[in-house]
């Protein structure tokens, strides 16, 4: 089995990228289909909360190209 997984391992990373990232992220949801009810209602609430913070004008929206731009500059 550990040459097969190899092989499948050295196909994979010959693949173009964004391929990659998707045969990747099937993988890991293959690991994990359990769904966990705790979990799922406390990120609801998050979300909820933090919409409500936005519409009341409690916290400013950031615009997503600044926020990348700036986790860019932090990375370099």
């Amino acid at each position: 089995m550990a040459k097969l997984t190899r092989e499948l391992e050295a196909q994979a990373l010959r693949l173009p990228r964004r391929e990659r990232a998707r045969l990747a992220q099937r993988l890991i949801f293959s690991l994990d289909q359990e769904v966990d009810a705790d979990a799922e209602r406390l990120w609801l609430a998050e979300g909820e909360r933090r919409l409500a913070d936005l519409k009341s004008r409690k916290v400013a929206a950031v615009p997503a190209e600044r926020v990348i731009r700036k986790v860019r500059a932090a990375l370099r």
